[in-house]
């Protein structure tokens, strides 16, 4: 039994073993109780993480991957220690669960070759999930990948850079070619890291910093005193140095200085 890759789904299936086993170890195995796979298609990378110690529960959406996990992955054949306790195969859209209420606001990390359509999506709900997901590893499409982990100074750092830096430290870990997949895509692929910091709290309001962060880039080729003209700067603060920055040039710490700033002023 085999399954055929979808279009729709954006499916490619990884077909190197090793890729899939280096995958697998991007995770610490520390500071979590379970592991979430998402997408697992024919789960090569889904039997490497049934060798590690949390539980295991997959997230599939495609009806034939999900029969082809249940022939390949029965809970009595995948090795003697393990219970339906260590492997839960679960049918439906990640995107649309609640991971809290599933996995009963447990410490889970995530992982996944993730589909490049939704992958930017996935980031974002790890982040608004943070307080429960400790790590997060996978694989994305080379340029999000990159853009992910760069820092500032770069022509590819930019909103999605910022708002994961806030919370998760991020690094970009090896690069994967089209030709071990099946179909292969037309671009090479990323596997990224992430580590949530100490401190996954900020000290400002934090819709006014996704707000300060979007409007900025939103118009990146500006100076901030023109890109953020809606938070309608007082012409004192239009004089500070930052004001005459590009959003690219600021760490992400400079952003949440910027949003205090921002949030003095409407006061």
């Amino acid at each position: 039994m085999s399954v055929k890759a979808k279009k729709h789904l954006g499916q490619h299936f990884l077909t190197d073993e090793t890729i899939a086993k280096d995958i697998a170890d991007a995770l610490t195995e520390v500071g979590y109780d379970q592991v979430l796979e998402i997408g697992p298609g024919m789960g090569v990378l889904t039997k490497y993480l049934l060798q590690k110690k949390p539980k295991i529960t997959v997230f599939e959406l495609d009806r034939e991957s999900v029969a082809y996990l249940k022939d390949v992955f029965p809970i009595e054949n995948i090795n003697l220690n393990t219970t339906k306790e260590k492997f839960e195969i679960i049918e439906g859209d990640f995107l649309k669960k609640d991971i809290q209420e599933i996995f009963n606001k447990e410490q889970v990390a995530i992982i996944g070759n993730f589909p490049y359509n939704i992958s930017t999506q996935i980031v974002f709900k790890a982040i608004e999930n943070r307080e429960f997901v400790p790590e997060f590893a996978g694989m994305f499409q080379k340029e999000v990948a990159m853009r992910i982990a760069e820092k500032e100074g770069s022509k590819v750092y930019g909103i999605l850079s910022v708002l994961t830096q806030a919370f998760f430290d991020v690094e970009y870990l090896f690069t994967v070619p089209p030709t071990v997949f099946n179909p292969p895509p037309k671009v090479d692929s990323g596997v990224i890291r992430f580590i949530r910091k100490k401190d996954y709290s900020l000290p400002v309001d934090e819709k006014l910093f996704f707000r300060v962060v979007k409007t900025a880039f939103n118009q990146r080729r500006k100076m901030l005193r023109s890109s953020l003209k809606s938070f309608n700067l007082s012409d004192s603060l239009k004089e500070e140095p930052i004001f005459a920055k590009r959003p690219e040039q600021l760490s992400v710490q400079q952003f949440i200085s910027l949003t205090q700033k921002l949030a003095n002023n409407a006061i």
